[in-house]
Order: C-alpha cells, then structure tokens, then sequence
C-alpha cells in the first residue's frame, strides 16, 4: 500500500510524473459504511423522503481520494479510490441509514419515481483528508466530513430546515485502509446527527402542518 507520505515528497515535474505514473497502477478499491445506531428517542414519520443526489465541487465530486497537504493544494492518494464518486457514496449511504433508524415510512432516490412529502438536498461541502501542520514524516492527516442539508416541504415548495454537519477524524496512519477507516467513522458520525436532525425536523412541521400523506 502506498502511503501519502510518497505523495508529499514529490515535487516538479518528476514529482507529476511519478504521482501519473502511480495513479495508472491497478487501485485497491474502498467502500463506506451507513449509520445502523440511533437515538431511541426519535419520533416516527408517516411521511415519504426523497434524497437527492449530492452536489460538490470538482475536487470532491470523484471516486478518487482526496488530500490536502496545504489549504490550498488538493492532490489524491495513489493506487486508491472509492467504489464510486463521493456524492453518489454518500446519497446511498444516507437513504440506507434513514431506512436503518426505522422511523421513515418510506425514502429512496428521486430517480425512482416516489412521490415525496419532502426532500433531503445536501451539499457535500468537505470530504477529503488535511495534512496536520508540523506532523512531519509519514504525515498525520485528519479527515474533514462537512454537509449542510436542506429539507424542502413538496407540497408547498419551500425549505423548512437548513442545517450543517461537520466531523472530524484523525487517521491511524497515512496509509490507505486507516485514512479510509477514518472517512467511515467522520462520515458514519455526520450522517446519524444529519439523519436524527432531520427525522425531528420533517416530524415537528408535520406535525404542525396536517395533510394527507403521499404514501
């Protein structure tokens, strides 16, 4: 396995060309794992939920592993990517977490042609690993997970809640398998306090707001 550490001592053109290279050798690739735990306080929804696809930048829309060795430099760590682009990783994992809490009536994709109550739109702001300044060599990285989530009420078309969701993780090492360790339990940690905030969300304005529900 390829540490990131390969990654930071390359400099100049041959530096490019090495980190080419590396990147066209086969990738072992990693997965992310949904949120099972909730708080048993949660109320149930009768309602039907519809995350959309997550948007995010360039850097971050990718199956590729993202690093940061300065705030503004991104680079990816060789000989390894995600299953899929980060966006699409993230948008099962949440609707598998939401079916996980037990307290959704229904949720799936908008490609599925559920007819929702309300909407999860989230914006994927952070999902890469940060360099700690002065940790030397092999570097210590910490892995940023940030999203900031929209609920969107169907039936009348406006948001009813907007929130974000930030966790941190220092890495076991700079190697593969521990910085992807790291990415599960940041994400696993933002998606529960984004899942348990949105289901107490969608209950309290239905709860004031009465209507037929869609399912």
């Amino acid at each position: 396995m390829v540490a990131l550490s390969t990654i930071l001592l390359l400099t100049g053109c041959a530096g490019l060309g090495s980190l080419t290279k590396a990147v066209k050798q086969p990738n072992d690739l990693y997965v992310l794992t949904p949120k099972s735990t909730f708080s048993q306080s949660l109320p149930r929804i009768d309602q039907q939920v519809v995350v959309e696809e997550l948007t995010a930048t360039a850097a971050v829309d990718t199956d590729r592993i993202a690093v940061q060795p300065t705030p503004l430099q991104v680079q990816y760590l060789p000989q390894a990517r995600w299953v899929d682009r980060a966006p699409l990783i993230v948008q099962a994992l949440l609707i598998e977490s939401f079916e996980n809490s037990g307290k959704v009536a229904a949720v799936g994709r908008s490609t599925v042609g559920l007819r929702a109550d309300y909407q999860i739109v989230t914006e994927l702001r952070e999902f890469q690993a940060h360099v700690v300044p002065g940790s030397g060599q092999p570097p210590t990285l910490q892995v940023d997970v940030r999203m900031n989530i929209k609920i969107i009420d169907t039936y009348e078309d406006h948001i009813i809640g907007s929130r974000s969701f930030q966790e941190y993780q220092i890495s076991a090492s700079d190697k593969a398998p521990e910085l992807a360790a790291a990415f599960d339990e940041a994400l696993g940690d933002a998606m529960r306090d984004a899942v348990e905030w949105s289901i107490r969300t969608m209950h309290s304005h239905a709860s004031r707001n009465p209507r037929p529900s869609l399912n």
